[in-house]
């Protein structure tokens, strides 16, 4: 999930991103935002979380905030995603990419170059697998809009193997906004289905866990460097140790069991290789 960065304030690209969903929604496509825009999305009406988003140059100083548009749709509606991009919207297709990885994948550029969208289907195949159901109806896609939900942004950043400092910033800043719940609440963190999905794959379990501790550790010292207050960064550290307590209660399925046997001594993610347009 790459690009040179978007050339459009914050709030237009916010808009835009919406527009997109929403009139991909009126043509019975389900598409749903992912990534960093996803949690700036969830975090916008708090004013304190969107302001620690931006102010912790989650790119590095003087970098935009985002770097493309990632969306997430059904393998059972690719062909009408294409067509509405290409069609509806005219965004310009990377026949490459689309030719080489068309069933999992597919991006577009923007008709005037502002920014490229990233469009999955189904699921995230990175480091870990992170799944969404395969078509309308019999997935997770309609649980949020227009973003996917808390848990699943959880997830999505968890499941990296190196994790770098845009992403524990952006889990941070969800933990920040969003408690936790053990159901399918409206901005809450489903703690029981994260705990239930890494009961199942060892390596996802391990990765996650350790990318949770981090986030703890960040939290402590964007706090003692006065980047965000103490009773922020307990709170955020009161959450994941919420969570992390629900993964370690969860009962662990036989092939997490046996899996975890083998440990380390085994490669345990799927190493990623980053798709260059």
């Amino acid at each position: 999930m790459s690009g040179k960065g978007v050339s459009m304030s914050v709030e237009e690209f916010l808009n835009e991103a919406a527009s997109i969903v929403e009139r991909a929604q009126e043509e019975n496509i389900i598409l749903r935002i992912l990534g960093a825009l996803a949690v700036h999305i969830h975090c916008k009406d708090d004013a304190r979380c969107a302001e620690l988003h931006k102010s912790l140059e989650r790119l590095g100083k003087g970098k935009p905030m985002f770097t493309d548009l990632d969306l997430i749709g059904y393998k059972a509606q690719r062909k009408h995603v294409k067509k509405f991009f290409d069609g509806k919207l005219k965004f310009v297709p990377d026949r490459r990419i689309n030719a080489l990885f068309g069933s999992k994948r597919n991006i577009f550029y923007h008709p005037k170059g502002r920014y490229a969208v990233d469009i999955f289907f189904s699921r995230l195949e990175f480091s870990h697998d992170v799944d969404f159901g395969e078509k309308p109806g019999k997935g997770r896609l309609e649980l949020d809009f227009p973003t996917i939900t808390p848990a699943d942004i959880v997830l999505e950043k968890v499941q990296i193997h190196e994790i770098n400092m845009k992403d524990i910033v952006d889990l941070i800043v969800l933990f920040l906004r969003h408690g936790l719940s053990v159901t399918e609440e409206k901005d809450k963190i489903n703690c029981k289905y994260i705990a239930e999905t890494l009961s199942d794959d060892w390596g996802f379990w391990y990765d996650a866990v350790n990318n949770l501790e981090k986030v703890k550790g960040f939290a402590t010292k964007f706090s003692e460097e006065r980047k965000m207050r103490k009773e922020e960064a307990e709170t955020v550290i009161g959450r994941v140790d919420g969570l992390l307590k629900a993964i370690e209660e969860e009962p662990k399925t036989k092939r997490w069991i046996k899996r975890s046997k083998t440990g380390t001594k085994k490669i345990w993610y799927r190493p990623v290789e980053e798709v260059l347009r």
